[in-house]
């Protein structure tokens, strides 16, 4: 007998996902060719000729680092500092996301809509500022404490924690749930036994996800003089030491690139899909010696909880709240905020398309061959070892380095901005050419197309959805980014902020901030839409 299978009908077409698509093209390139207009990289003088030679100098220094032992001793005290820093953060972060999870998840709220708009409302303010904010405003009211580089980064990082966290959540089995609240138990309890064992594995490869990042906000936070690495770079750059400012950088490297080995690890031992008989020792060992370096980092920086409970610290905070309400509504001032948040968002969009041409063009070689000639080998390692560099220095840095040949404004901001992120997403774009499908590719190959044309017919056609995808992503990122790089002059609402809590005007850092936090949930909104029609 003859069976006969149905075969699935042609899926229809969708033109209005299609128009949608076009819509937010089209939009991405008017905002671009708008933000190169307004950066006067098409029509304005934009060059300083007179920095060359300092920057001459400092490309130089970068094959002769200073290699004297008084110096080495001090990176290394400040690399340690960075290292608690980030542990601390990180470990205080996922805490927080991890109570804010059960907060914010669609699941422990049920159809109660309502309350679940304001816990996630409640997420806004400490995701939307940057970390290097937080810290300007710690300072304020704990002074030089070690908790101020640790709150900069839990603060908005376990913000973001819990709305992944919650995510993650929402996304696995709900039967162990819906039994456990059909026997008599509570949404929260229901929430951590029947879906927190589900989504360990999800939840673990975050949180050391987070510690990655937590390493680069440490050494930002630095910058702002939370001491660190950020702080002896801060030093030697300000100086015109160059040789130290390239040992400090290259510490960064290796201290970055350690952080990124060991999260990749885990991350890859935890989405194995094949069955594991008894514990991991990987994901146990990672585990204990995160706990083990939570404990020496809290030894190390000698925190002590009394510091926030002082009564130096509730005097200065409540200076503060009162000072900084109400807000400044002065017309000319808010008429310079809406300027700045103008520039500020074209800086954001021309360094994420900056960003985005370049990981494109590299993509190939930033990805890790399964198979290769050693020249291609090679050129793959120095390209990583490139991208790996751009992404440990800060933005700031990137601005300050810029500074030299180009005029203060949007365009050297921008740049600083695009450098840093073509590092990140030049490394993530790689990734996904790695899990792309090779199939298209070796097609063509074995028909007798060129390499690069086997590339741009076989593979790039595949990558177009995710790496968009990615770009949004980073523009969303690159939005609070542009406040740090505006904090050093070089354009935007960091410039205004800067100002404002110089001169300890605390009503105009309060409108501000709410203009930084308005302006983070709009590209936020607007990055969430586009991915949602690229899909």
């Amino acid at each position: 007998m003859t069976t006969v299978l149905d075969r699935p009908a042609p899926v229809a077409p969708r033109p209005a996902r299609d128009r949608r698509r076009w819509g937010w093209a089209l939009g991405a390139v008017a905002l671009v060719g708008w933000a190169l207009v307004d950066s006067g990289l098409l029509s304005g003088a934009v060059v300083n000729p007179g920095g060359a030679a300092q920057l001459g100098r400092f490309a130089s220094a970068a094959l002769r680092p200073e290699l004297a032992p008084e110096f080495l001793a001090v990176v290394a005290q400040s690399t340690l500092v960075t290292v608690a820093y980030a542990v601390l953060g990180a470990g205080l972060a996922v805490l927080l996301g991890a109570l804010g999870a059960v907060a914010v998840a669609r699941t422990a709220w049920g159809r109660r809509r309502a309350g679940w708009l304001v816990a996630r409302g409640l997420l806004a303010l400490p995701r939307g500022l940057h970390e290097a904010v937080w810290g300007l405003l710690l300072l304020n009211v704990l002074g030089l404490d070690p908790w101020v580089g640790v709150l900069a980064i839990a603060i908005p990082y376990g913000a973001v924690t819990a709305t992944v966290f919650a995510g993650i959540l929402d996304e696995v089995p709900r039967g162990g749930h819906d039994a456990l609240l059909a026997a008599g138990a509570g949404r929260v309890t229901a929430v951590l036994y029947g879906l927190l064992p589900l989504a360990s594995g999800g939840l673990l490869s975050y949180a050391f996800y987070r510690l990655e990042c937590a390493v680069r906000s440490a050494v930002v936070l630095g910058l702002v003089g939370a001491g660190g690495l950020g702080f002896q770079l801060s030093l030697s750059f300000t100086s015109l030491r160059w040789e130290q400012v390239w040992t400090t950088v290259y510490a960064l490297a290796a201290l970055c690139l350690a952080a990124d080995l060991a999260g990749r690890a885990v991350r890859r031992r935890v989405a194995d899909p094949r069955p594991r008989t008894r514990r991991d020792p990987l994901l146990t060992g990672a585990v204990l010696a995160v706990v083990a370096l939570t404990a020496w980092a809290a030894w190390f920086l000698a925190l002590s909880p009394a510091a926030l409970v002082s009564s130096r610290a509730r005097e200065q905070l409540a200076y503060v709240l009162s000072a900084a309400w109400p807000p400044a509504t002065g017309g000319a001032f808010l008429a310079d905020v809406l300027g700045a948040a103008v520039d500020t968002l074209l800086m954001s969009v021309l360094a994420v398309a900056f960003a985005t041409a370049g990981a494109v063009a590299l993509a190939g070689l930033a990805a890790r061959p399964r198979s290769a000639s050693l020249p291609r080998r090679a050129a793959g390692a120095l390209v990583r070892t490139a991208l790996l560099l751009l992404r440990a220095v800060p933005p700031p840095v990137w601005a300050l380095v810029l500074l030299f040949v180009l005029l203060p404004g949007v365009l050297p901001g921008a740049l600083a901005l695009g450098v840093y992120t073509l590092g990140v997403l030049g490394r993530l774009v790689g990734e996904a050419v790695e899990e792309a499908d090779r199939r298209p590719r070796e097609a063509l190959r074995a028909a007798g197309a060129s390499p690069v044309g086997a590339w741009l017919y076989g593979t790039v056609p595949g990558l177009a959805g995710p790496v968009l995808a990615l770009a949004f992503y980073r523009w969303e990122v690159a939005i609070r980014d542009t406040v740090l790089v505006g904090l050093l002059g070089a354009g935007g609402i960091g410039v205004l902020l800067s100002a404002a809590t110089s001169s300890f005007d605390w009503p105009a850092v309060t409108t501000v901030l709410a203009a930084t936090v308005v302006l983070s949930l709009c590209v936020d909104l607007a990055g969430e839409r586009a991915r949602a029609a690229l899909r």
